[in-house]
């Protein structure tokens, strides 16, 4: 397979011709190997505009979810990061490239060790994978300059809220099971402000709080 041609057309067809245009953001989706993140029987599918199975009953995320998700995030190199959801450890590996530090908390424990191996044999050394519950954040290194929650709720667990630094952005599906609207919230001292970029499909967000 000719992953770089695929990953090209994956950027130019699936994420640029539907509006994103961020050029640090394309050079990073075109640079980070997405077949290297899914299984390797479905190596052939990694670059197609659809989430993908990666085990334990998790997905990767779309290619254009991953790239909108990023990009309303607003990075600029400095930040600090904090991703609930590590999965597969593609979104993290994206983020680590736009951003200073990236934390990312998976509730499974196979799931977590296996993205953190990967990502330390590829390389990314500015990403911590912690095994735990994402609901509650990693307070130990907050506030965060962005959080980005890679699972659906009803609601943000307060926690994450609290977590969030003074003028951060999160990023989150919000609503039922089956459909939900992608929201960026911003945090301007004790205002939060929400604005709302469309549908989308996420396995749920699961935790204690």
């Amino acid at each position: 397979m000719n992953y770089k041609k695929l990953c090209f057309e994956m950027v130019e067809h699936q994420i640029k011709d539907r509006g994103i245009s961020n050029p640090k953001l394309l050079k990073v989706m075109k640079q980070v190997p997405r077949h290297e993140f899914v299984p390797h029987g479905m190596r052939a599918s990694a670059y197609d505009d659809s989430p993908l199975p990666i085990g334990c009953r998790q997905t990767i995320s779309q290619p254009y979810m991953v790239a909108l998700m990023t990009d309303i995030l607003g990075l600029k190199g400095d930040e600090k990061v904090l991703e609930i959801g590590a999965g597969s450890g593609y979104q993290a590996a994206i983020l680590s490239k736009l951003a200073k530090k990236v934390y990312t908390i998976e509730r499974m424990k196979e799931l977590a060790g296996r993205t953190k191996e990967l990502l330390r044999k590829l390389g990314y050394e500015n990403i911590k994978v912690i095994h735990g519950d994402g609901t509650k954040g990693y307070e130990k290194q907050a506030p965060y300059d962005a959080i980005i929650i890679t699972a659906a709720s009803e609601n943000v667990p307060p926690g994450l809220l609290e977590q969030l630094a003074d003028n951060g952005r999160l990023a989150v599906p919000i609503g039922p099971r089956y459909h939900q609207e992608l929201i960026r919230i911003t945090k301007k001292g004790n205002k939060l402000k929400e604005e709302y970029f469309g549908g989308c499909i996420f396995v749920p967000l699961i935790g204690d709080d």
